[in-house]
């Protein structure tokens, strides 16, 4: 027989109006910050003028996160969480390298077009977080890294490990230009069209050994 009252206590609890209210609260909060900070700089934006980005007093800021330092580690680490969990499910959605490949290349161009201020956060501020959300955020990329170097892989039987690497690195160096490539003027379909593009002709090109 079933019992229902552990059962009941072991769900969780269903999420109230108020649990729901902070929660958006707080992805505003990371949202205006990912702003601030590709505009001003992790250093040259303040508590305050978080609060005002967010449409909030820069003392109710402390409501959500420990201070300026916690809303960069939230914003970078959760980031990479996204990438690392987005990614996985893409990869293993289908047995098939090729497509993998492709849906791999459209779930980053998507994250990249819709981040732009995060990615110049990143590529700024990185070193601004304490060591430890650092670690992990290098950690997470690392793990980002090589779910594509396993279709990498299966891509290009036999190739070196280690050129597999550079091939995603350099694809996320294209896809990650968006911050500066979607001020030039093209619509965002025409952005997306031709990174997807780009990027794939780069990662499917022809392994040649290197020269003796």
């Amino acid at each position: 027989m079933v019992d229902t009252r552990s059962a009941a206590a072991a769900a969780p609890a269903a999420p109230t109006p108020r649990s729901l209210a902070k929660a958006d609260r707080r992805q505003a909060l990371l949202a205006a910050a990912a702003s601030l900070f590709a505009r001003s700089g992790f250093n040259g934006a303040s508590i305050e003028d978080l609060g005002t980005a967010a449409g909030v007093s820069g003392p109710a800021v402390y409501r959500h996160f420990s201070g300026k330092q916690a809303v960069l580690a939230a914003l970078l680490v959760g980031v990479s969480e996204d990438l690392v969990a987005g990614g996985r499910a893409v990869a293993d959605r289908t047995p098939d390298a090729a497509e993998a490949l492709r849906s791999l290349v459209r779930f980053h161009v998507d994250f990249a077009l819709s981040n732009p201020d995060v990615i110049r956060v990143q590529d700024r501020d990185l070193d601004s977080l304490a060591e430890e959300d650092r670690h992990l955020v290098r950690a997470l990329q690392r793990a980002y890294v090589e779910l594509w170097v396993d279709v990498l892989s299966r891509v290009h039987p036999g190739v070196d490990t280690a050129l597999l690497r550079i091939r995603a690195h350099a694809t996320f160096g294209l896809i990650n230009s968006t911050p500066h490539s979607a001020a030039a003027g093209a619509s965002p379909a025409a952005v997306r069209a031709l990174l997807e593009q780009m990027a794939l002709t780069a990662l499917t090109a022809a392994a040649y050994p290197a020269e003796p």
